[in-house]
């Protein structure tokens, strides 16, 4: 801070604000007095995602930290520690927390605050790739496609990003229903560089999503990098060229680009999942996959029914309850969710001074939201062999987590025993995606809202009729069903190595990548969160992005040094990798016999959720190994 432009009263006013774990790490960077991490100014543990800014705290110690803070950001102090270094870190994120942070966490920490570098450099002994024989390409403009622009942009190296829809932001862009938004902290939901972002709420909308990404790819020059409304129709490799065959189509027709490597980052949510049912074809009035909303549909006064109960109504129902005429859900079985205070609030003005204008109080706060919905509750879904009930919970902490889940719901839904039945899950908590409460539970209680769990028999001109025979009118539909996610990648027509295509080899919904990143027999080609990457104990897919892009450019620039064309992922090294990733997944949660979910494919084999916490998945994909690759090129040729 510039002590001239400093108003102290604006500042004084802020600080009352502040959350003061976060500040206590300010003012330890500023003034390099690390008496700050000793008592009686450590804050005391809170697992909420959005925690008591007092941080348990005594009003004394309270005034004190807030009035050093004041006199130390007046004075425009500037840092005396920029990065703390793995030990000092460690020490500085458990005083914040509350709790002991192992080491291992320090250096992924300081990169996730851009205190070092996590981008490589370019080799100044290599020159830098140009023209086509080195380009990139890049298939979506969404989270991921943006997270490894922005890096080939800094590398130097020749991309071209094409997107099918008319803007960036992938799944974002697509999916426009009531409600839609963030269901992880939207401070953990952003990108560990470009600018800061100003975000209106702790869990915000897709408008303000958009914005961010918006502003993301402005700050990088990413935009002149991407051709909108353009299709991946196909792509083959050429073994003789060492290259992708790329066949597009565009609004200008078709066209055929040659790049040295293709990416996949159209990730795991893009292609929607139509139930068979019955008659749908004959409904008389508008019916939709959620992520397909008509373009300024207006559902007020309007008698709608919702299949399906799954994240995307739990944000939908409530936004749309008290405007429609009636509104029918349709439950194949219930979820747990979890409350979350806090979920609806605004980030106040003083908070977002503080974010906006204080050195390292957005990188700290940005900390806290991304450990509480971190690695912590991993080790809370291992399967107990010894605990005597497994049809309820795997462990004794799942099964407090399951008595204080049943707990909510039943405050909740006082007064409705009819609903209790429903809407308690018979399975062990965390072992499906975990939702969060947005007033769901009360708005089932609504005059105009019912939970009908009896089977859909058919569809017909009027509404859905269910098994035992009852019609309910609607004059909308909304299919809330999920995605495909036995297809991800392999649906873009790759052909590889000796004319297999990436379909036939994840045939039958058996998805396998190393990494989720890279598939023998299909050289230079990464699919970015594919096969067992999403986190389902928690982070966001902007860590996972970041992640997989340091192993990419770490292959790009590997390859730029030891004179090498092309890499193929040695069979060996993923069925070792997948061995390792199947009997993880033995140990957990999502494996549990009484459940079908979508994280298993048809045989039971766990595909799509990573079983190790994030800070291993950051280690295994930090720095790629050319030894786990058949390298092929002029250096490798005559080695």
């Amino acid at each position: 801070m510039n002590e001239s432009s400093v108003d102290r009263h604006q500042l004084e006013s802020a600080v009352q604000a502040a959350d003061l774990r976060v500040l206590l790490m300010v003012m330890v960077h500023l003034s390099g007095d690390l008496g700050w991490l000793d008592p009686p100014h450590c804050p005391r543990r809170d697992v909420n995602l959005v925690a008591d800014p007092a941080a348990g705290l005594p009003p004394e110690v309270q005034g004190r930290i807030r009035h050093a803070a004041v006199e130390m950001l007046a004075t425009g102090a500037r840092a005396v520690i920029h990065d703390p270094g793995d030990a000092l870190m460690q020490r500085m994120m458990s005083v914040c927390l509350g709790e002991s942070v192992p080491l291992e966490y320090a250096r992924l920490t300081r990169e996730e605050m851009a205190l070092v570098p996590r981008r490589l450099r370019w080799p100044e002994s290599v020159p830098r790739p140009s023209g086509s024989d080195e380009h990139v390409l890049i298939v979506g403009a969404g989270v991921s496609g943006i997270a490894l622009g922005a890096s080939l942009i800094e590398l130097g190296v020749p991309f071209t990003i094409v997107e099918k829809a008319g803007d960036i932001g992938g799944a974002w862009f697509v999916n426009r229903y009531p409600g839609c938004g963030v269901d992880t902290p939207n401070h953990a939901y952003s990108f560990s560089f470009g600018p800061r972002f100003l975000w209106p709420r702790y869990f915000s909308r897709r408008e303000e999503v958009l914005a961010y990404l918006r502003q993301v790819i402005d700050a990088a020059g990413l935009r002149k990098h991407i051709r909108f409304s353009t299709q991946l129709m196909g792509a083959t490799w050429n073994e003789e060229a060492r290259q992708w065959v790329a066949q597009l189509r565009g609004a200008d027709g078709d066209s055929i680009v040659r790049s040295r490597f293709l990416v996949s980052a159209i990730g795991q949510l893009s292609d929607p999942q139509l139930p068979r049912i019955d008659g749908a074809g004959s409904f008389e009035g508008v019916s939709f996959h959620s992520a397909n909303w008509p373009e300024g549909l207006k559902v007020g006064g309007r008698r709608v029914a919702v299949i399906g109960t799954g994240a995307t109504v739990m944000q939908l129902v409530p936004e749309i309850a008290d405007s429609v005429r009636s509104l029918t859900i349709y439950q194949r079985s219930p979820q747990w969710a979890r409350p979350i205070p806090g979920y609806r609030e605004p980030i106040g003005q003083q908070a977002q001074w503080l974010l906006a204008h204080v050195p390292y109080y957005a990188e700290w706060f940005r900390f806290t939201m991304f450990w509480r919905y971190g690695d912590g509750l991993l080790k809370t879904l291992k399967k107990d062999p010894d605990w005597p009930h497994p049809q309820r919970a795997v462990n004794a902490v799942n099964d407090r987590h399951r008595r204080e889940l049943t707990d909510f719901i039943r405050a909740e839904l006082e007064g409705r025993p009819d609903l209790l039945s429903k809407c308690i899950p018979d399975y062990p908590p965390y072992g499906k995606r975990i939702l969060l409460d947005n007033d769901w539970y009360r708005t089932l209680k609504k005059p105009r809202v019912e939970l009908v769990v009896d089977p859909i028999r058919r569809i017909v001109g009027a509404g859905i009729e269910t098994a035992d025979g009852r019609l309910r009118e609607a004059d909308v539909i909304v299919y809330a069903t999920g995605f495909k996610l036995t297809e991800m990648a392999a649906r873009l027509g790759l052909v590889g190595r000796r004319g297999r295509s990436l379909s036939e080899v994840w045939a039958d919904g058996d998805l396998r990548a190393y990494l989720g990143l890279t598939v023998p027999g299909f050289p230079n080609f990464f699919c970015m969160v594919g096969p067992g990457t999403s986190s389902g104990h928690g982070g966001s897919i902007t860590f996972i992005a970041e992640a997989q892009t340091r192993y990419i450019t770490s292959c790009l620039v590997r390859m730029a040094e030891q004179g090498v064309s092309a890499i193929d992922l040695r069979p060996e090294v993923l069925d070792d990798y997948q061995r390792r990733f199947d009997a993880e997944h033995e140990t957990l949660i999502w494996s549990h016999p009484g459940m079908s979910t979508y994280y298993r494919n048809r045989h039971g084999r766990v595909f799509t959720v990573l079983p190790w916490r994030l800070a291993d998945y950051w280690r295994f994909a930090h720095d790629a190994n050319l030894g786990d690759y058949r390298c092929s090129g002029q250096a490798a040729d005559s080695a």
